[in-house]
């Protein structure tokens, strides 16, 4: 199944466009993608005694990793390392992960998943996977890679704008 019914509906929610203002389309509808993950972030304070999207982040950052130092979760994970240090804090003492010193250099901290981390991690996986994927579904493989692409080149904007003076 191709993706012209999404296209024929994204149309309708964005309204109709002079041909060749599809890249205005892309960017409501990013603008749309990024209120709705603001959205669904902003609820995360509401819901006491669950992890953040951002402690996700790093419980997924160290899924496919046996360990990482902080620097390198903090990398991965786009915070900045005192961040991840402290979010650590709070994933160490619910027992979702487990933290030792470098024998080499001790000033490096390494971090790694718990079973119940691990657990943890899989069991948000397999609840939200196939969501994405059936998202997807209609749209072809040449389809995706051309969103991703895209996406990407928006990321770049992003932070190349983010590093101007004054931004």
């Amino acid at each position: 199944m191709r993706a012209e019914p999404q296209l024929a509906s994204l149309r309708n929610v964005v309204g109709e466009r002079k041909k060749g203002d599809a890249s205005q389309e892309v960017a409501r509808a990013f603008k749309r993608a990024m209120a709705a993950v603001r959205r669904l972030r902003g609820r995360e304070t509401h819901r006491p005694g669950e992890l953040t999207d951002a402690q996700y982040g790093l419980l997924f950052c160290l899924r496919d990793q046996s360990e990482m130092s902080v620097r390198d979760l903090a990398g991965a994970a786009d915070l900045s390392p005192a961040s991840v240090t402290e979010m650590l804090e709070g994933l160490t003492t619910a027992g979702l992960v487990k933290r030792h010193r470098s024998d080499g250099d001790r000033r490096v901290v390494f971090t790694s998943l718990t079973e119940n981390g691990r657990g943890l991690v899989e069991e948000r996986r397999a609840r939200f996977e196939p969501r994405l994927h059936a998202a997807l579904e209609s749209f072809s493989e040449d389809e995706l890679v051309v969103a991703a692409a895209v996406l990407e080149r928006l990321r770049r904007l992003f932070e190349e704008i983010a590093d101007e003076p004054g931004a």
